[in-house]
């Protein structure tokens, strides 16, 4: 069943969103409406597979694709150049020529590594996102980011790569660990805090019925995450302005992934101590209320998300790793740091060793 349905308005590049239950049982006939016509690879996890794997295998076979599936394994730590190379590896064995697709049944860790593979695989092949968590079909699924870690940082080797569709089947998130959905419900929280104050407040109050993964509740979040993503992507596709200011939370939040070696936190937790750092930085250089950030920190608190920077880091390794980060630029960082709750500011001018002097301050 179709909640919800709209369109990533990027020329020739455009693709729908459609939102909702049971949405796996229809991706055969929604992968012919998207005009995806060869071979398919399918690729998930066990984990994923198990759960759903034979029914979106199905729904794609009943629409009369060859196909051959590529399991990976769970994991951050997974996301790297080897594992994309197995499914190179994969698809070259199966035939995939420049005519077949590739399609993600999972998070965003299968989502990011699938999409590398279809954009770079041929020199580029179409791509469907089927995903299954909170994270995924708020964020990672929407905007064509896609890529793999380094040792050095997140994500350090992508590209930009839309997918043909996505389709975001509601259903899914029953049978996912509540941890997981707190991760994905601090990607939700971040929209309201960098473009709708109204939204992040709506949040608020409905933030008990969301843990709960009340169907309308949900169904809302999502949606409404997805347009304000939508709609900064197709103002800014590779990120040269505005799109920076979805990575509010991410420049500390993905130093502290690679710094505990993607295996402490999830993306969404991870994030959550970024945006509570951020929002104190913002505190600390005149942008923000305190007030206001506590509240931010309160309500991640709410929904069981961490927001204290790990004791075992030091603001030294902390630093260098941030200015590792791919949207450092000469040397100076950049920072997405809010003047409201609702509002964000792009800074750029913050030299390093004010930074650590702030960041130092936050132990």
């Amino acid at each position: 069943m179709v909640l919800e349905k709209f369109t990533v308005e990027l020329g020739a590049r455009s693709y729908d969103i459609l939102i909702g239950p049971g949405l796996l049982g229809e991706a055969g006939r929604r992968l012919r409406e998207a005009e995806c016509r060869g071979k398919i690879m399918l690729v998930s996890n066990e984990k994923v597979y198990n759960l759903y794997g034979e029914m979106a295998a199905a729904a794609i076979a009943s629409a009369g694709y060859k196909m051959t599936t590529a399991l990976i394994p769970d994991g951050e730590e997974y996301k790297t150049l080897a594992t994309a190379e197995a499914l190179y590896n994969k698809a070259f064995d199966s035939g995939l020529d420049r005519g077949s697709a590739i399609v993600s049944l999972g998070g965003g860790i299968t989502g990011d590594l699938a999409g590398f593979v279809a954009a770079t695989y041929m020199r580029g092949i179409a791509f469907v996102q089927l995903p299954t968590t909170l994270l995924a079909q708020v964020d990672s699924s929407v905007g064509g980011k896609v890529g793999v870690n380094h040792p050095a940082g997140k994500n350090i080797i992508g590209a930009f790569h839309q997918p043909r569709l996505v389709l975001a089947d509601t259903a899914t998130l029953g049978t996912l660990e509540a941890a997981e959905i707190r991760a994905g419900l601090a990607e939700v929280i971040k929209y309201g805090v960098i473009w709708d104050g109204e939204f992040l407040a709506w949040l608020e109050e409905h933030l008990d019925l969301l843990l709960r993964l009340d169907p309308a509740a949900v169904g809302k979040a999502i949606g409404i995450s997805c347009r304000i993503k939508s709609a900064v992507v197709a103002e800014d596709e590779r990120e040269q302005g505005i799109r920076a200011i979805l990575n509010f939370g991410h420049t500390v939040g993905h130093a502290v992934e690679a710094l505990t070696g993607y295996r402490v936190y999830r993306h969404g937790e991870a994030v959550a101590i970024g945006m509570a750092a951020e929002a104190r930085l913002a505190v600390k250089t005149g942008r923000l209320d305190p007030a206001r950030s506590r509240r931010l920190e309160t309500m991640l608190g709410r929904a069981g998300l961490p927001v204290a920077i790990p004791p075992g880091l030091s603001p030294q390794d902390l630093l260098a790793s941030m200015l590792k980060d791919k949207k450092t630029m000469g040397g100076e960082l950049t920072l997405i740091l809010p003047n409201e709750l609702g509002r964000v500011e792009i800074v750029r001018n913050l030299a390093p060793e004010r930074v650590l002097a702030i960041i130092a301050e936050l132990w």
